[in-house]
């Protein structure tokens, strides 16, 4: 009997998922996961991963069941899955939704395909964001991405209406390392996985927290709450970018009927909240037209910048959390337990490392994806080269670790949270604690040096020898004849036309904090 293969990766619901459509209209399906080694022994893999994984297929096997179909689990790599399923059991059709991955999904990618062929499969695949796959030019992108996010969401299939097709062999969920996986740390706090969480922090944001969107994104403090935290659930596929763009407007809506405070300050949020959506794809629509920038700088011509002065001391005393900058040292300690920091947060991290450490941003991604929950390959290695200014198109943002926390924690209370050691220390000293004389170190039962690290650099010296470099750099009449055609193949339309490019640097340039999710 003829069957088609579902293959879900990052696409981890029944609810507007083109693939399971299709493949239910065409007779009976097999909906398959495949559990693949390779990718978690890639050094972007961590346990927080592998754990919200197996939330988000538990969840994803109870929405099947009730379509009428098991979710099949495979352990091994994809194409020798394949080879095992066909020769059980042969299929002519396999779909799936594009993926715009890491380097590793990549090449297993290409792997399947070069199966498939050999076999005589078909293999269809739908796009699944705003990405779009052999884009030749940024022109049309935002149009692009406007049509696929207000074409209707595809409905879940009825219940029971699966025809599934069953197979004598199940693999069971295998130890992590088994799997290849050596991060093994996974965090208490973390969210949990799965699409019915997922919607209940959809619904929450868009009925309460949204209001405090605003204003509330920056600060460590107020952003936990503030932001959507949709992040992981976009990341995994439990929820699709698209019935999250239009739920919000169908809010929008809604709110914009209501005549009170608290409805205009909701709206403005999503509004604010809106906009941030586009910009997720924007940056992904990157790594799909340029997946080497993954491991290389976009602009060559910073190529050799930090490369050859890598400091191992310092990049471990970032991981430990003991850079002597308490409001560094506080994010990454709740990083640790939690998996997840507000963008401005990250942004600051990256700038540490990158400017006054002056470490290599490719080290530090890696280290920063373990810990990202959240962690979207396309966002993530676009924002660390924006964030360590090797894009040659965005102007190099510096955040000092001392003003950040005046401005974003100004009692405070999380670097106090975060950084125990710290908690007696009057406001005067918290944020710069090495400047403490010794007797109100002793005062205050707090040995700079021994009970917190000293800094490992000074700041003001290190960031400002760090942007002389980078700007004499960027000064040099090669790098700058280079910016021109990196804007031309990744710069943002978003209010522009072919014709009318007035401000090509603003343009490619988004707002800060724009992928606070």
């Amino acid at each position: 009997m003829a069957y088609t293969v579902v293959w879900f990766k990052r696409d981890l619901r029944v609810h507007d998922h083109a693939p399971l459509l299709d493949a239910a209209a065409h007779g009976p399906v097999l909906c398959l996961y495949v559990l693949e080694p390779s990718l978690w022994a890639q050094p972007d893999s961590a346990l927080r991963h592998f754990q919200f994984l197996r939330e988000s297929l538990r969840d994803l096997a109870q929405q099947l069941r009730t379509c009428g179909a098991p979710l099949q689990l495979a352990v091994g790599e994809a194409s020798e899955v394949l080879a095992r399923l066909h020769a059980l059991r042969p299929f002519a059709r396999l779909v799936s939704h594009e993926e715009t991955g890491n380097g590793a999904t990549y090449t297993r990618d290409l792997a399947v395909a070069r199966w498939c062929i050999r076999q005589g499969v078909e293999w269809r695949e739908w796009p699944q964001h705003g990405v779009v796959r052999r884009l030749r030019s940024r022109d049309r992108w935002h149009s692009l991405w406007q049509a696929h996010m207000q074409a209707p969401c595809l409905p879940a299939p009825p219940p029971a209406s699966l025809q599934s097709v069953s197979l004598p062999w199940r693999d069971a969920w295998p130890a992590p390392e088994a799997v290849g996986l050596a991060d093994r740390h996974d965090p208490p706090l973390r969210q949990r996985g799965g699409r019915t969480t997922g919607m209940r922090v959809l619904h929450d944001f868009l009925e309460a927290r949204g209001a405090s969107y605003r204003g509330g994104i920056s600060s460590p403090l107020t952003a936990p709450a503030a932001c959507s935290r949709l992040s992981p659930y976009l990341a995994s596929g439990s929820l699709g970018m698209r019935e999250v763009v239009q739920a919000t407007q169908r809010q929008q809506r809604l709110l914009k009927a209501m005549d009170d405070p608290q409805a205009r300050r909701l709206r403005q949020g999503l509004t604010a909240f809106m906009s941030r959506m586009h910009w997720h794809c924007h940056f992904i629509q990157k790594l799909e037209s340029e997946p080497g920038l993954e491991w290389r700088n976009l602009h060559r011509g910073y190529d050799g910048l930090r490369e050859d002065e890598w400091n191992p001391a310092y990049f471990e005393a970032l991981q430990a959390g003991q850079t002597g900058w308490p409001m560094v040292d506080a994010c990454v300690a709740m990083l640790r337990e939690t998996g997840w920091i507000n963008f401005r947060m990250r942004a600051m991290l990256v700038s540490v490392a990158a400017y006054p450490l002056w470490l290599h941003w490719r080290p530090v991604g890696l280290w920063l994806a373990r810990q990202f929950l959240d962690y979207e390959p396309g966002i993530h290695w676009s924002q660390m080269q924006m964030q360590a200014g090797t894009t040659g198109i965005n102007a190099p943002r510096v955040y000092n670790p001392v003003k950040q926390a005046q401005d974003h924690d100004p009692r405070g209370l999380f670097v106090r949270r975060w950084v125990p050691a710290l908690r007696r220390v009057p406001d005067a000293w918290l944020f710069e604690p090495w400047r403490m004389p010794p007797d109100v170190q002793a005062r205050y039962g707090v040995n700079v040096g021994r009970d917190i690290p000293a800094p490992l650099v000074d700041l003001t010296s290190a960031t400002k020898a760090a942007k002389a470099r980078m700007h004499a750099l960027r000064a040099q009449e090669t790098v700058r004849a280079a910016k021109a055609a990196i804007v031309e193949k990744h710069g943002s339309r978003r209010g522009a036309t072919p014709r009318n490019r007035t401000n090509r640097r603003k343009a490619s340039a988004p707002l800060q904090g724009c992928l606070d999710l």
